[in-house]
């Protein structure tokens, strides 16, 4: 693939909704010439509190969120990190809509980036099912404690990695696939590529 820098991002939310929903916990690493150079993890602090099923996926809990980082100056830091990189994320069109919103909401402006969807790739690619913890196994990737941000993104560019050795991901640049039956996201990043994608299952 053409040499890019890549910052890599996974957010771990109060709930599935960007608008009103918030993060609770934030990772990300940027990656230079293929080598992580610097990374960023912390948890968020939130005010509400946590639906058991969200403590329940991802351990985080009211106790841990109550001391987390103030939420504008986490955002600072990672948009710091972000700068002009290509955004790498496992179902992207969830966590661009969380930092979209959020930047938004504190900001007052959003990102441009162009990103790459490992979730979309592995559709395209392989059967289902296609989760972090799948595609991880299926690359011989270890993924201890899943749905933890650090965690996650580190396993996410392990895979973009070997799916970019497998056949390079240009054509993927700034693609989101979506499920027909569910429709395209409720939003996406200006100028993104929205595809409708039908689920490859293996033969029985």
């Amino acid at each position: 693939m053409t040499a890019h820098s890549y910052t890599v991002i996974d957010f771990e939310t109060s709930g599935l909704d960007p608008k009103k929903d918030r993060v609770i916990e934030m990772a990300a690493i940027r990656c230079v010439n293929g080598e992580i150079a610097s990374e960023f993890s912390t948890l968020v602090r939130y005010d509400g509190k946590l639906s058991a099923k969200i403590t329940e996926l991802t351990g985080i809990t009211d106790e841990m969120t109550a001391t987390g980082m103030d939420e504008d100056t986490a955002f600072r830091i990672l948009n710091r990190m972000l700068g002009d990189n290509v955004l790498i994320a496992h179902n992207a069109a969830f966590d661009l809509g969380f930092l979209h919103h959020s930047l938004l909401r504190i900001a007052g402006r959003s990102f441009s980036n162009s990103f790459i969807d490992t979730l979309t790739i592995s559709r395209a690619r392989h059967v289902y099912p296609h989760t972090l913890k799948d595609m991880s196994d299926r690359y011989g990737i270890p993924l201890i404690g899943g749905h933890r941000a650090l965690n996650d993104v580190i396993a996410c560019w392990e895979i973009f990695r070997k799916m970019d050795e497998e056949q390079p991901v240009e054509d993927y640049m700034n693609t989101l696939g979506y499920l027909k039956k569910f429709g395209p996201p409720a939003w996406s990043p200006p100028g993104a590529v929205l595809e409708p994608i039908e689920l490859k299952y293996a033969p029985r």
